[in-house]
C-alpha cells in the first residue's frame, strides 16, 4: 500500500487548503483513514480521521468546525479540507491508513501506512 500526499502549500491566515492523499496497492474492503501533522520541534498529532465503510469522521477539539475529512472509495483516496487556517495549523502534514473500523481518533501506532508528507504553512 501507499500513500501519496498533495495540496500542501503556504496561505494567509483564515483561508482555506485542501489535502489529498491517494492510495493505491492491496487496499482492505474497510479502513481508518487518518491525517496526522507536525510542526517542528513538536509530537505528531492526530488531526482527523474516517471511516472508509460508513463515512464517519472524528476530530482533534483544535481543528473542529474548521477542517472536514472526507473520502472516495471509488478513487481510493481521503481529502482534508481546511479552512480558517491559523498559524498554529502549520506543520507537515501525513495521511495514514489502517485496517479496520474507526471508532475514535487512532494513535499513530494504530495505523499500519503512512505518506511522505505535505507541507502546510500559514502567515
Amino acid at each position: 500500500v501507499q500513500l501519496v500526499e498533495s495540496g500542501g502549500g503556504s496561505v494567509q491566515a483564515g483561508g482555506s487548503l485542501r489535502l489529498t492523499c491517494e492510495g493505491s496497492g492491496g487496499f482492505y474492503s474497510i479502513w481508518c483513514m487518518g491525517w496526522f501533522r507536525q510542526a517542528p520541534g513538536k509530537e505528531r498529532e492526530g488531526v482527523a480521521a474516517i471511516s472508509t465503510r460508513t463515512g464517519t469522521a472524528y476530530y482533534a477539539d483544535s481543528v473542529k468546525g474548521r477542517f472536514t475529512i472526507s473520502r472516495d472509495n471509488i478513487k481510493n483516496t481521503v481529502y482534508l479540507q481546511m479552512n480558517s487556517l491559523k498559524p498554529e495549523d502549520a506543520a507537515m502534514y501525513y495521511c495514514a491508513a489502517g485496517p479496520g473500523d474507526c471508532v475514535r481518533l487512532r494513535k499513530e501506532y494504530e495505523y499500519r501506512y503512512w505518506g511522505q508528507g505535505t507541507q502546510v504553512t500559514v502567515s
